[in-house]
């Protein structure tokens, strides 16, 4: 009973820590939830808004009165990070306002990349790949999005997954499962040039 409380009485004494020093842990985890939010939304802008939405909940959430105590800060504003991306994701005004670059200005985007130590063939094929897995995450379904990112990505354990998206990890593991079998349908004439 009194290490309950005990715990408790910590978890409270962290989350008022984080209101008191919310503009130092928003600068500590800002990288880490801008790349969650670009992974899993594909646009570099609209990922920019989730992610300072994202903060904005965490702030009300925490400076609310009576707000829970949290055991995992980082663990929790991963879920409202994902939680805000899912619903930008369903937004039909998102989807009507999404736009991805013509081929022109892919085109140009690519002869302008610097190069450093791998081989310009090297770069450009690693930027193809990484524009197809891109493409092939956007056709999943925003769960399977959000399990594959949170597991590729982030590294989390399924456990973690399935406290994040509020699903069971049975769940996690399905979608994670139809994940996968997408991708590697999607992205089949790519295993071909590993050997070359």
């Amino acid at each position: 009973m009194m290490g309950v409380m005990a715990g408790e009485l910590a978890a409270r004494q962290a989350s008022a820590a984080l209101v008191g020093d919310f503009a130092g842990w928003m600068q500590a985890e800002q990288k880490r939830v801008f790349l969650l939010c670009r992974r899993l939304l594909g646009d570099a802008d609209e990922a920019d808004t989730a992610t300072q939405e994202a903060f904005v909940k965490a702030w009300q959430a925490l400076s609310r009165p009576g707000a829970a105590a949290l055991e995992d800060p980082a663990k929790w504003l991963s879920r409202v990070a994902v939680n805000t991306c899912l619903d930008r994701l369903r937004s039909r005004r998102w989807q009507f306002w999404r736009r991805r670059p013509n081929q022109e200005d892919e085109a140009a985007i690519l002869a302008t990349a610097s190069s450093s130590s791998p081989t310009a063939e090297d770069q450009l094929f690693a930027q193809q790949i990484g524009r197809r897995l891109a493409q092939a995450l956007s056709r999943l379904s925003p769960r399977q999005r959000s399990a594959f990112v949170l597991r590729h990505y982030e590294d989390r354990s399924l456990e973690e997954i399935a406290a994040i998206l509020g699903l069971d990890i049975g769940t996690v593991k399905a979608h994670l499962a139809r994940a996968l079998a997408k991708l590697r349908v999607e992205l089949r004439d790519l295993y071909g040039r590993q050997g070359e």
